[in-house]
This record gives C-alpha cells, structure tokens and sequence, in this order.
C-alpha cells in the first residue's frame, strides 16, 4: 500500500494534477494517518496462525493515509437502503483470494430468487476447484505460459457451471478438518511449486499434471461429488443447473468502461486475473456504464461488481467509500481520469463484490455492496452492517472497472455492442 500512495503522489506531480480544489468541492474531507488494527482477518480467520507468529516475530507498526470521516453523515447503515433485492448473509472467503467466486456465486444466488422465487446457498468452491483444473490445463497447453494464482474474474464462474454445473454449499463446503473458514495459503503455495518442477521438467503430460493438482486439492479441501441428492432423487451437478436453479450462464454479461480498447466492441480485459484472455467484455464509455449500471439495479437487478479497494478514500471505521477532494473533484471524473488511474496501476483490479442495493443522498447515488473479503467485516458482527459496504457514485465511477449482470437488463445497450 506504501508503494502504490507513492506511484500516485509521483503520477500527480508529473501530469499537474495537484491542483486547486475550490471551497465548494463535493466530499471535502481531511486526511489523517492511521495505525491498522487487527480486525476480522487477523482475530477470526488468522487466530492461530496470528498468534503463533506474532509470538516469534511481533510485526513493525506501520501507517497508511486515510480519510476521516467522522465528522461527516454518509448513509452508512444498511437500513438506509431501501431499494434492496433479496441476497444471502455475508459469508467470509476466510484466508484465499477467492472474492471472484464468493461476488458472482453471491450474485447468481440472488438471480435465482430474482428468476425462480429460489433462496439457495451455492457451493464456491465447487467452482474454485474445476477452475484450478483448468489453470492447470491451460498452463500445460501454453507450456507455462499462463497465469496459476488464486484470483481470477466474474465471467470465470459462469465459464466452469457452463462446462461443470454447480451444486449446494451443503454437498461441497471444502472445509476439512473441522475448519471454520478456508485457508488456500498452503495448498496454492503446493500446486504452484509442482508447476514449477513441471516446467522446468518438461513434463507436460496433461493427465498427469491435472491428476496431481487434483490429488493437492483432495487433501487440503477435498473432493467434489460427481451426483447429488435433490427430492430424493441422484443428479448430476449439471442437471442442478438447468434442471433445479434453471440458470443459463449465456444470459450473463460483462461490460466494462476503459479507453485503451475500442468502445462498443467486445474486448479483453487486460488484468492478470483474467489470466484465459475472455474478450467478451462488452466496453462502453463511462458515463453509459453508470447509466446501465443505475439502471438495472433501479430495475430490480443485482450486479457482481470489480475494481480498487485500496484507496485513501476507503473508510474502515464507517465502511463508506468516497472520492474525496484531495483525490479529484467530482465534477472531473471522466473517462480519461479512469483511465489515467488504470494505466500507471493506481487503479487495479483488488477486489471482487456483490452489489445488492441503492439508496440517494445530496442528489447522488450511494450502492450497498456485500462482500466477502474481511476488511468489511471490522464492525459488530452482530450489527445489520456486519459484511457491507457503502460506495458512493463517484467511487463506483471512478474505481469500479466493471460488472456482470444478466443481459436483459442491458438488452438495448448490447444492441450497440459489436
């Protein structure tokens, strides 16, 4: 986080953006520095693993530049946000860097009630193991060539029910041994040095090398069924899919806003987690993104939503996102400044989420996100708070990159799209 403060400080001072803010600049707010506590990552998820290195290694106390928002009434409770469709509790993606997943699988459980009037707790990592599979058949196809790591985008897990099904959190949790939260950290650490012995062996035998990635996964996490129980009848996860949830992954798509590739054409987005290349990223100007993203959620549509959560307008204290004064003012924020921000890696692409409501204040628009990461989850957990967050529109606009929804809630926009 230093280091990124840095290349923005550096980014500003080479363009001339250090500006002046005029007096009456939306979202004046004072910066301050603050030490990070430990929070629901370190006290829930990390406990033991926290208290044993802390004990043989205490960490160096450090500060990082944030906004002060207590002086300040933003709609930071969740009662706020009366246009809100149904979704499942906040759950914890606990220590892996699976937001991809828990966002979309999230997102495509409340599609399921908004379709079919069904509330169901889908298997992530029902999803996270055959995507493994396929980085690991990938990664023999392109001879190393391809990315193995935990992240990956909202159109991967369309991309395996299409190819796998999907099937209930109850049938495939992937938590062994009694675990309350999974912990990917050794077993990707595993995989990732098998593949390395596979490339510098040339052993790229496909079968051999999907069988022992398999075989890592089947110890730390388990393995999948290949048929369920549903009224007492065996399926397969395929069969769930379109047969029970009655899901069609095709109606899901992704639009995204940034210049470097040509508006109005599907595109790629060009992020590391997008690690098979999709160019089925339907990109639009910016202003037509917030249009289609208002839109559907006015319309009763929930979104799988990805961008930056690691900016100096990010409370933890009151969980608001905002883009303050001393960043940009809102009236400056375009395409360019998107842009701007995307190409010297200001802008990346951290953190998946599920975007489930809105509200209005002051004449703009504030969005109610869950998320399964733990950084939202530092307040009461027995507060309705407890997993959200609160991004204004000028955070969306500016550090959000891009969301899935279903097609028709943009019919008319993918018409234009070539």
């Amino acid at each position: 986080m230093h280091s990124k403060t840095l290349r923005i400080i550096q980014a500003m001072i080479m363009t001339g953006l250090i500006f002046y803010v005029p007096v009456n600049a939306q979202n004046k707010v004072r910066a301050i520095f603050v030490t990070p506590k430990p929070g629901f990552f370190q006290n829930s998820v990390m406990k033991d693993d926290r208290e044993v290195t802390e004990r043989l290694s205490p960490p160096a106390e450090y500060k990082i530049l944030t906004v002060d928002l207590s002086d300040n009434h933003y709609p930071a409770k969740v009662s706020y946000y009366t246009n809100t469709q149904w979704h499942n509790p906040p759950v914890s993606q606990g220590n892996t860097n699976t937001c991809w997943c828990f966002s979309t699988t999230s997102f495509l459980e409340s599609e399921a009630y908004r379709i079919n009037k069904m509330k169901v707790r889908l298997s992530e990592m029902y999803t996270v193991y055959w995507e493994y599979v396929e980085k690991a058949r990938r990664f023999v196809e392109k001879r190393g060539d391809s990315d193995f790591n935990e992240g990956s985008e909202a159109n991967a897990v369309t991309r395996m029910w299409e190819k796998y099904g999907i099937i209930p959190e109850a049938d495939f949790t992937g938590l062994l041994d009694g675990r309350k939260f999974p912990n990917h950290e050794p077993m990707i650490k595993e995989m990732k040095s098998y593949l390395a012995l596979v490339r510098e062996r040339s052993a790229w035998d496909e079968e051999a090398v999907i069988s022992t990635i398999k075989s890592i996964m089947k110890h730390y996490i388990g393995e999948p069924p290949a048929e369920i129980t549903v009224a007492g009848k065996k399926i397969t996860p395929l069969q769930y899919l379109h047969d029970v949830l009655k899901l069609d992954p095709e109606n899901y798509v992704s639009m995204l806003s940034y210049e470097q590739e040509p508006f109005y054409e599907h595109v790629e987005y060009k992020v590391p987690d997008n690690w098979w290349h999709s160019t089925d990223y339907c990109n639009v100007p910016l202003e037509v993104y917030m249009s289609a993203l208002k839109q559907a959620i006015q319309n009763g549509y929930t979104v799988s939503i990805g961008g930056d959560v690691s900016e100096a307008g990010f409370d933890r204290k009151t969980q608001c996102a905002i883009v303050p004064d001393f960043d940009i003012p809102s009236a400056s924020i375009n395409d360019d400044a998107r842009q701007f921000r995307f190409s010297n890696q200001t802008t990346t692409d951290d953190h998946g989420m599920h975007l489930v409501g809105s509200t209005v204040k002051d004449g703009k628009e504030w969005f109610l996100i869950k998320d399964s990461g733990s950084g939202s989850k530092n307040n009461d957990p027995n507060a309705p708070e407890f997993g959200y967050y609160f991004f204004s529109e000028d955070y969306v606009k500016l550090k959000m990159m891009d969301f899935m929804v279903h097609r028709d809630a943009v019919k008319d926009l993918l018409i234009k799209v070539r």
